[in-house]
């Protein structure tokens, strides 16, 4: 057996092991510890160690095991917690975490650290309990105590492992459909000798080489731990005999009643009973859940949209087709509509990961960097279950991470400061996140003191910013988001160098989302975040403009209608502004911005289309509306280039390119248009004719056309 095929499977349970590690230490309470926290803890370790052992990875085994140790002496009441207890797993934590990087990619981690982090560990022991910490033992197998209650440990001399090395493997609560499966594993790792019982409690006798501490570690990754007990054997008199005779299962009970614990300490504690009531029955039943790679979810949802575009095509063709075959025809498509909508929504969700994925990562920043900052902030996270497709989740980390650093670093105040001012000496910190419409919406709120309007408006016109007294405040507040805008009185590895904010923003409208800010003085601000919930595919709403089709997104269309003369005000810088009700809004020609000949010029004739983008409104002028439908989302710059006033293209029925609209870039774009005055006549959006193919060729359904 290739042990290194379970490389990936290792790497990814261990770094979900480490989240969850982290995760239990930072809301636990030092004053009155959560017994099941400190046994969940002590497994993380535990796991991450026996599977560390198993595939040699030894650096990562003796980190794991003194913490192991430490781990075990605080859930036994023998290790008294405090907070810079807390922060030395936690920093173990991080080291392990860079560990495990390096082994992924094939390198050793740096010993340098390896002996800085042991030493430390070592010196903790020393000091807390008054003992040196085992590193010797890290390799010894642990003998599991396989009755209910804890029993008393009695020393015994370890027996090296060897080829007539023996142990009872007992298989507790499995179904027996799932205990052939483990069986057949047990065969990879040993022979098999015997085996007996019922699906309460299954035996099976293997001889193998490996120690204990390895074969359940291979076992851990498909079984609970909860439902594997491996003691050790005295080595069977004769080990070829007949695997079914009744003499070799007698022996194999006998001793199971008579497993004793090793010589180590903290092993010994190992064994007791830990795990929560009703585990056991976890293996009952089929899996909850299966691991797949992200890249064959991808390919699935490839095939999803081009499914979407064999849809389109058809539709155009029912379209074509003349009476009662077009009849029968439309009846048709309308039920691949309803299924094909049903499976792009069944694989999306797949996609779809909680965003606890991405709010996990914050408390141990919050934490530090509280501390660091001599500040006291309380975090809160609400909506964790909401789902986001989880090529998002990955890119909205980054920019989270830079508005939750500001919010400690400029929003909240210092103790003091709060107390001054009548508030209490926590500052509050509140990520949550919340589906609207087609959209997700990710908040990022405090309590602290808000941003200063003078104190912005002052350092733009300092960097040489285009600003006014009379700017609204929403205005102001987009401010910070100019490249090197700061009001930092100095420079710190936190903040203060201008870089970040603008960061923040670029990345967001590169996912198809915009930025807006709220925030009262003295009360504190909240930076809110839209975004799309998902880049692959979108409802869509194509326009015609002269003899192109545009589309836009479904989900920032609020209405259309025909503007009236009396409803339209021309303003300084050839602006013009359509007045919707008591709203008025830039009004924005389409085939001006696009460089569109043949299209409808005067508004009153033309179709206005009111949309939304950035937290403001817009109306396109466009000559007609052509329907709505479902788009697959294709890449433009990676076929093409950036196009000003264009977010990304799909593919037609008719295999042609379309562009799908960036309403707020296409408002400036216009702006400019109107200042460069009457419009061109060339082109600077449409692709040449081998780009347009490169991008249609990458559905094989266009090839048709």
């Amino acid at each position: 057996m290739d042990i290194t095929d379970f490389y990936d499977t290792f790497f990814e349970e261990a770094g979900e092991l480490l989240e969850e590690m982290e995760q239990h230490l930072l809301e636990l309470d030092v004053d009155s510890p959560d017994p099941e926290q400190l046994n969940a803890i002590f497994r993380a370790a535990h796991s991450i160690k026996g599977g560390a052992g198993t595939f040699g990875f030894e650096a990562l085994q003796r980190t794991t095991h003194l913490l192991e140790n430490l781990l075990d002496y605080a859930r036994c009441g023998e290790l008294i917690l405090r907070r810079d207890l807390i922060d030395v797993f936690l920093e173990t934590k991080d080291m392990l975490n860079d560990q495990l990087d390096a082994y992924r990619q094939s390198a050793e981690p740096d010993p340098e650290a390896l002996e800085r982090i042991c030493q430390t560990l070592r010196q903790l022991a020393l000091e807390e309990i008054g003992e040196e910490a085992d590193v010797a033992g890290a390799e010894a197998p642990v003998a599991a105590v396989t009755n209910e209650a804890a029993v008393e440990a009695t020393p015994v001399v370890q027996q090296p492992a060897a080829d007539s090395g023996h142990f009872c493997v007992a298989l507790l609560h499995v179904a027996e459909k799932d205990r052939r499966l483990l069986i057949d594993e047990l065969s990879h790792l040993g022979t098999v000798k015997s085996e007996s019982g019922d699906e309460n409690r299954y035996e099976v006798v293997l001889a193998s080489s490996l120690s204990s501490d390895d074969i359940e570690a291979v076992m851990c990754f498909i079984a609970e731990p909860e439902q594997l007990h491996i003691s050790p054997l005295a080595a069977l008199a004769d080990p070829v005999a007949d695997e079914s005779a009744p003499a070799q299962k007698q022996p194999a009970a006998e001793a199971e009643r008579k497993a004793v614990a090793t010589v180590s300490k903290p092993a010994t504690r190992a064994g007791e009973k830990s795990a929560a009531p009703g585990s056991a029955a976890k293996g009952n039943g089929e899996s909850a859940s299966i691991r797949v790679p992200v890249a064959k979810v991808d390919q699935i949802i490839n095939l999803v949209g081009e499914l979407v575009i064999t849809q389109s095509m058809l539709d155009q063709v029912a379209e074509e087709a003349d009476g009662k075959r077009g009849g029968k025809l439309t009846s048709g498509l309308g039920l691949l509509a309803r299924t094909a909508r049903d499976l792009q929504e069944a694989v999306m969700s797949v996609r779809m990961v909680p965003m606890d994925y991405v709010f996990s990562r914050f408390p141990r920043l919050v934490r530090d960097l509280a501390s660091k900052l001599d500040k006291e902030v309380e975090l809160v996270t609400e909506g964790k279950s909401t789902e986001l497709d989880k090529g998002l989740t990955e890119r909205i980390i980054d920019p989270l991470t830079h508005l939750v650093r500001n919010s400690l670093d400029h929003g909240i105040e210092t103790p003091e400061r709060r107390e001054a001012a009548g508030k209490s000496r926590t500052g509050n910190l509140l990520l949550s996140a919340q589906h609207q419409g087609g959209s997700i919406l990710i908040e990022v709120s405090d309590d602290g003191g808000g941003l200063n309007r003078e104190k912005i408006l002052a350092k733009a016109q300092a960097n040489g910013l285009n600003v006014s007294e009379n700017m609204s405040d929403e205005d102001v507040w987009q401010l910070i988001f100019a490249p090197g805008f700061s009001t930092a009185a100095e420079v710190s590895d936190v903040s203060g160098r201008g870089v970040g904010m603008d960061v923040v923003k670029r990345n967001i409208e590169a996912m198809g989302g915009h930025v807006e800010i709220l925030s009262r003085p003295g009360q504190g601000t909240t930076t809110r975040i839209v975004l799309p919930l998902t880049l692959a595919i979108l409802d869509g709403m194509s326009v015609r403009v002269g003899r192109e089709t545009f589309v836009l997104p479904v989900s920032g269309v609020i209405e259309s209608l025909q503007p009236r003369q009396e409803d339209l005000y021309p303003m300084a810088g050839e602006d013009l502004l359509l007045k919707v009700r008591e709203d008025y809004m830039p009004l924005i020609s389409v085939h001006t911005a696009m460089d569109v000949d043949g299209a409808v010029s005067e508004p009153t004739k033309a179709i206005a289309v009111i949309v939304q983008g950035q937290g403001r409104r817009y109306a396109l002028q466009v000559d007609e509306l052509i329907g709505q439908q479902q788009v697959v989302v294709k890449n433009l710059e990676t076929n093409y280039r950036k196009v000003p006033g264009v977010s990304a293209a799909t593919i037609l029925g008719d295999g042609r390119v379309a562009l799908i609209l960036d309403i707020a870039d296409l408002h400036r774009l216009h702006q400019s248009k109107k200042k460069q005055g009457a419009f061109s006549g060339q082109s600077q959006v449409f692709m040449p004719a081998s780009a347009q193919h490169e991008l249609a060729m990458q559905s094989p359904l266009s090839r048709t056309h």
